[in-house]
């Protein structure tokens, strides 16, 4: 993982780090506990944009804009809208998002899942896209822009950059 936010921080714009208080802040005002990549990832930058300052098809979240993703895809916390336990941590442009599912994980990393804003409130069409953060960020910094889930069928799992 250090290596990928040297990367990151290197090839492009990260936003100064959150501190410990910051994730404390943040956990007792959600309920929910950031992973150990996740909470790496915020003491490191707390939010970036990948390949373009504006417009960024990688938009990782700042701690205070993360949020539910019916609230984020729809602007409705009503629960016909999506599952509560599901966070958007990513923005990926036109309404979609890349988010976690809260109670999903025992001690483990959140996989990280598509949420496609005409689909978002039918968790069955919400596809897993990778088993953690850290291969979505070694994933989207090898991307070149691109989302790497739509139309590419090379396994999630497999090291293209060194992992760590």
């Amino acid at each position: 993982m250090e290596n990928l936010l040297e990367l990151l921080k290197a090839r492009h714009l990260a936003f100064p780090p959150a501190t410990e208080a910051d994730i404390a802040r943040f956990e007792r005002r959600v309920g929910w506990k950031l992973d150990d990549q996740l909470k790496t990832f915020y003491l490191a930058c707390n939010g970036a944009r990948l390949f373009s300052e504006n417009d960024s098809p990688y938009y990782f979240l700042p701690l205070e804009k993360l949020e539910r993703t019916r609230s984020a895809v729809y602007g409705r916390e009503a629960e016909e809208y999506g599952p509560d336990s599901w966070w958007a941590i990513i923005d990926v442009q036109d309404g979609n998002y890349l988010a976690v599912n809260v109670a999903t994980t025992g001690n483990g990393p959140y996989p990280i899942r598509d949420i496609f804003h005409e689909t978002a409130d039918e968790p069955k069409y919400c596809q897993i896209i990778c088993p953690d953060f850290q291969t979505l960020l070694r994933r989207a910094l090898e991307s070149e822009g691109r989302h790497f889930w739509l139309g590419d069928t090379r396994d999630c799992s497999l090291p293209l950059l060194d992992p760590n």
